[in-house]
């Protein structure tokens, strides 16, 4: 419930940040008549990439308990680790023009004339975070519950909705940049309990044929089965019998990626260095 709900705020309020800017600016330009062409767009995206996912999802039960579930699982954990840490990386490096990236398209569209490419910015746009979300749910619907992972999803989306709202009509003063700041750090917590549950599926599938003896058993004090369980692991990537391959990636990822994106290296790189000690 916890990794949905953090996933469908970000990318609900990412998604609803884009379609505000859209309207907003064509609304400055004087230019109300392509907020049809918006919405066309955005209802597209939403119905193709909610449409997708649930054909994927069906399609990949058909399978259940095969072996054949199993690699398409460990492939949408891979795929969605990977998403998550570009796209994070992404809004870090663009947060601050997204916005002016955003009108200079809309611009570009409109000097065109071709009144479909208003609509398709925004399709391609909303689209992109819809494909996004599907990947990530079915990654999450995969280790955990789906009642669970709707919940939270349903939770998020509403309070993302709620944000972006406010964001843009009552609270300018918010650091939107610091935002997702927090919660792209808080992504690659959950990226990295994705890549466990791939290579505790790797291992089951005999492709990763080592280091699968278990370090310990923390079963007793938290059971994976539990709810409290079954929300540490599907964000966190808790796992009560953990062998050493899956501590190492974990580990590993998060040491690098979160590093990597609070810009802890760049910081350590732009220090002086120290002096070496005078002789004597």
């Amino acid at each position: 419930m916890v990794a949905t709900f953090v996933i469908f705020l970000r990318e609900g309020i990412e998604a609803s940040m884009i379609v505000a800017i859209l309207l907003a600016y064509l609304q400055q330009i004087g230019q109300r008549r392509y907020f049809r062409d918006v919405f066309l767009g955005v209802a597209a995206a939403l119905i193709l990439s909610g449409g997708a996912g649930v054909a994927a999802y069906f399609t990949i039960r058909t399978y259940a308990g095969s072996r054949v579930q199993t690699i398409f699982e460990t492939a949408t954990y891979l795929l969605a680790a990977v998403l998550l840490t570009y796209m994070t990386f992404w809004m870090r490096n663009h947060a601050r023009q997204f916005t002016s990236e955003l009108r200079a398209r809309t611009d570009e569209a409109l000097t065109g004339g071709a009144r479909r490419s208003i609509g398709f910015i925004a399709f391609q746009a909303v689209g992109r975070e819809g494909v996004e979300t599907v990947v990530f749910t079915l990654a999450i619907v995969f280790s955990t519950s789906a009642a669970s992972a709707m919940t939270g999803a349903v939770t998020g989306l509403v309070i993302s909705l709620a944000l972006a709202f406010f964001i843009y009509r009552l609270g300018r003063r918010i650091n939107v940049v610091a935002f997702f700041k927090v919660v792209g750090a808080l992504l690659m917590v959950f990226a990295a309990g994705l890549l466990v549950d791939a290579v505790e599926n790797l291992q089951h599938l005999g492709w990763l044929p080592f280091l699968t003896r278990p370090l310990w058993n923390s079963g007793r004090l938290l059971s994976e089965e539990s709810a409290l369980g079954d929300v540490v692991h599907s964000f966190f990537g808790y796992v009560s019998q953990p062998n050493p391959l899956e501590v190492m990636t974990w580990v590993l990822y998060v040491a690098v990626a979160v590093t990597a994106f609070l810009g802890l290296w760049s910081r350590l790189r732009r220090r002086p260095a120290l002096a070496p000690p005078s002789p004597g």
